[in-house]
């Protein structure tokens, strides 16, 4: 892959990132299959680098925006600290025990059906949306977010480990259905994007460089530079979505990206059907 072509292919991928972060549509699908349309293939561990960064770069906005929120988890009691922790552990041991059979379900090289399940998963998130506006519309009470709303929305960042899934959309749902505070949710779900995303980038950093995996190679120039070029695009286009997202929950109208998804899910299974990819 030429320098300029990565760089292109790098900022329409990071642009796209940055969006579907936050938005309640699944990053990490819209990665899979925009990757393959586009052709943008450094092999299944290069790749998940590739990725990370991306997901590095909406990190970035996280902080940018949410900097106060986050200097106040280590001010006493330490209450919130204490539960961006604890619901952190399910995506923890989940994505080390299950990462490797994840990533095969996904791979074009390995698994033929991979549009087949990226289709079931978006159209899971589209479910599950539709539900939660259901069950908000009708709460008339919601209560200061606590453990027992915590804890589902760590276990909801697990199941999101399969693209498809998306992280902030299954996240606010634990969070809403369950009862807390949306403004409070809201917040709670891009925060707990800080730790996975800075574990997730470990491991691949620890991968990269392992002497026998030769991602570094199967990167080059163009590929690194490309990256660079993600990160910063998907940095400001995750800027952007947040504050788009916060006024979203604050309305509770989630119809719209459900029937995004639902359509995303079809043209999946078409695609599937007629072997485009």
């Amino acid at each position: 892959m030429g320098i300029w072509e990565a760089i292109w292919k790098s900022a329409v991928l990071g642009t796209v990132q940055g969006l579907t972060e936050f938005l309640p549509v699944s990053s990490s699908g819209h990665l899979t299959l925009l990757q393959q349309i586009l052709g943008y293939d450094l092999g299944v561990a290069g790749m998940t680098f590739v990725n990370i960064l991306l997901h590095f770069g909406t990190l970035l906005s996280v902080v940018l925006v949410f900097w106060k929120d986050i200097l106040a988890l280590f001010k006493k009691p330490f209450k919130t600290l204490l539960m961006l922790i604890v619901a952190t552990i399910p995506a923890g041991v989940i994505g080390l025990l299950f990462d490797d059979k994840i990533e095969a379900l996904f791979d074009p090289g390995s698994n033929a059906a991979w549009l087949c399940w990226l289709a079931v998963f978006f159209a899971f998130t589209a479910f599950i949306l539709l539900l939660t506006e259901f069950i908000s519309s009708r709460k008339k009470k919601t209560a200061p977010l606590s453990w027992r709303h915590s804890i589902p929305m760590g276990l909801a960042q697990a199941a999101a480990l399969f693209p498809g899934i998306s992280r902030s959309g299954s996240t606010i749902a634990a969070g809403v259905i369950s009862g807390a505070k949306r403004e409070e949710v809201a917040k709670f779900s891009f925060l707990m994007s800080i730790p996975v995303i800075l574990g997730s980038l470990a491991v691949e950093v620890f991968h990269v460089v392992k002497p026998d995996e030769g991602v570094t190679v199967a990167i080059g120039t163009g590929g690194i530079i490309g990256m660079i070029v993600g990160v910063v695009f998907s940095a400001v286009a995750g800027f952007f979505a947040i504050k788009v997202m916060l006024k979203v929950i604050n309305k509770g109208n989630y119809k719209w990206f459900a029937v995004y998804l639902v359509a995303l899910s079809f043209t999946c299974f078409w695609l599937n059907a007629l072997g485009v990819l």
